[in-house]
């Protein structure tokens, strides 16, 4: 396997930096700093963790397109929100399904942070005929659904997390006892990591052991949806 790729402490930097300095003029004068700290090698480090991903899964893609693939792009969009600092201080990398089409598709997804990183694994805010799909096969395979959220790899490493509903989805009694899950909206699992875990040598190595970990509830997601796993 050629050498793997890790992304550069200096990326906290340039995230921490953007946080205290959140405007278009800062952010414009540091422009080569976004390029070489954060944009170059994220996109590397995507490319380069494609190996690994298909021994996690070969139906996911690890896409270095510096639009349109795997980073999220660092500009926020405000147009809907109160707050309209213009940049994302945080560093958003999806690895999702071959055949998902956005954000909501089942993925695998990394967050770092001078603050805080995470590993997602799962769905996050399926449209309405998703989001039904995955209730009713909890309804239909409540065994599978129960064997791949207890998995002890899944459960060392990971807690379901995500919003939920505050009463039982219509149609659903609100005694069931999966009821809890069933009022989910999402349909992920958080892994929290140390920031400084991910701009180590050997984190790509670490990253493929997290993803194997909660793979068990994203090859269930992807059933309970029709897709290969």
């Amino acid at each position: 396997m050629p050498r793997d790729p890790s992304l550069p402490p200096s990326l906290l930097g340039f995230l921490a930096d953007l946080e205290q300095h959140n405007n278009r003029a800062w952010f414009q004068a540091h422009r080569e700093r976004y390029e070489t700290e954060y944009r170059r090698p994220a996109l590397a480090f995507v490319a380069g963790f494609a190996p690994r991903l298909r021994r996690v899964s070969p139906h996911f893609r690890a896409d270095p397109r510096p639009v349109g693939g795997s980073l999220f792009r660092i500009h926020r969009d405000v147009r809907f929100s109160r707050d309209k600092r213009p940049y994302k201080t945080h560093c958003g990398i999806q690895f999702r399904h071959e055949r998902g089409r956005d954000v909501h598709a089942p993925g695998f997804y990394l967050h770092v942070a001078p603050q805080e990183a995470f590993v997602g694994v799962g769905i996050w805010r399926p449209d309405r005929d998703t989001l039904a799909a995955v209730r009713q096969a909890i309804l239909d395979d409540p065994g599978g659904w129960q064997a791949a959220v207890d998995d002890p790899a899944f459960r060392r490493r990971f807690t379901l997390a995500g919003e939920s509903l505050k009463t039982a989805p219509r149609g659903i009694p609100r005694d069931h006892p999966l009821i809890a899950d069933l009022r989910r909206k999402d349909f992920v699992g958080v892994a929290p990591l140390e920031p400084t875990d991910c701009v180590r040598p050997g984190f790509a190595a670490e990253l493929e052991r997290l993803l194997h970990d909660g793979a068990p509830l994203v090859q269930w997601l992807c059933g309970a949806l029709g897709l290969p796993f």
